[in-house]
């Protein structure tokens, strides 16, 4: 059974959900609320994880891995070895293309220690990280040759991920439905990214001869 529904159908449900609750101001929104007032503590540290998914931040390391995947994928001669980078490069674009939009029609207010104003749905700093560094690891883990050195950058992956949703939360920034609707909007994104990057590897391994079997 394919897992194509299951990676877009899942997420995008959720975040329909979620959206739903939010606008229509449903019991999920009193929790919301309720959590993010026994969450909420500013301090230096939270202000610091939250700007780990700032623009000035999550975007140059994205940057860097481009340029380092494009560059191995030219040095190995893969078959339209820009796509992959291109396509990245392109889905980081998309974030404020999408984010913003929703945020101006939701018009959700933001935690009392934000003051007065709308537009905190859904989060720009979590789908910013999210795509950034989730987008980098989609690029750079078949690059690496062993499980330990994939494991590893999944785990730094979610560390940053988790890292930037608690300091926005702890910090007053977003409300935490903000935070998960951003999640469950950029699992999509990514998902058409690993699509790609996938069916790009298995086609350049397919036309790779086999040194064990010689040329056909």
């Amino acid at each position: 059974m394919s897992r194509t529904p299951l990676l877009f159908g899942l997420p995008a449900l959720c975040f329909a959900l979620i959206t739903w609750q939010v606008v229509a101001g449903g019991p999920l929104v009193s929790l919301d609320e309720r959590l993010s007032g026994s969450l909420v503590h500013p301090s230096r540290s939270s202000e610091l994880l939250a700007d780990l998914g700032s623009v000035q931040v999550a975007v140059p390391v994205l940057a860097l891995a481009l340029l380092l995947v494009a560059l191995r994928n030219h040095a190995t001669g893969l078959d339209r070895w820009w796509l992959p980078p291109a396509a990245a490069a392109v889905l980081m674009a998309l974030v404020p293309a999408v984010i913003v939009p929703l945020k101006e029609l939701v018009s959700r207010p933001g935690p009392p220690v934000m003051g007065p104003g709308t537009g905190f749905y859904p989060s720009g700093h979590t789908a910013t990280a999210a795509v950034a560094y989730g987008a980098a690891t989609v690029l750079l883990l078949p690059l690496l040759r062993t499980a330990g050195a994939r494991g590893a950058l999944l785990c730094v992956c979610a560390a940053l991920n988790t890292g930037v949703a608690f300091g926005l939360v702890r910090r007053g920034y977003h409300w935490p439905l903000d935070v998960v609707a951003s999640w469950c909007l950029c699992a999509v994104l990514l998902s058409c990214l690993w699509l790609l990057v996938s069916r790009s590897t298995r086609r350049s391994s397919a036309r790779t001869p086999s040194l064990r079997s010689g040329p056909s």
